[in-house]
């Protein structure tokens, strides 16, 4: 458990000890695509398996390829990441597509830098790692 202020460390955490957040690094190749358009890949994701979610994989900022300004939508707490920040396309009319942990609490720290796509709105897909894991 992290040494951090209160005010880092997740309140989440403190009343459930026992909730599981796992962040895996992957080096497989994640794609996002909109209308079969390309809008964020990358080989260095962090995959978060969140106990009572499903599967979200986060992509560093740096390999988001389109714009993103902040979504008409208001930022949300998680009691165990911390503050959510919702982002749209530059100019798109403001539908959040993705959403970010700018300063996430201590115990989810490698969230921050990244950001991860609503699977409703933004295809997401894994492709082979690099290098490749083969059988042979």
């Amino acid at each position: 458990m992290s040494t951090g202020t209160d005010s880092t460390r997740s309140p989440g955490f403190a009343a459930r000890p026992d909730y599981r957040v796992d962040i895996h690094a992957r080096r497989n190749v994640v794609r996002a695509t909109v209308n079969g358009v390309r809008i964020a890949e990358t080989g260095s994701s962090l995959l978060v398996d969140e106990q009572d979610h499903g599967l979200v994989f986060y992509f560093p900022r740096s390999d988001v390829l389109v714009d993103l300004a902040p979504a008409d939508t208001p930022t949300t707490r998680c009691p165990f990441k911390g503050e959510a920040t919702y982002w749209s396309f530059d100019g798109d009319g403001g539908e959040p597509l993705c959403w970010s942990y700018d300063d996430p609490f201590d115990q989810v720290a490698r969230l921050r830098g990244h950001v991860a796509f609503f699977q409703d709105r933004v295809d997401v897909t894994v492709h082979q790692a690099h290098p490749a894991v083969t059988g042979r």
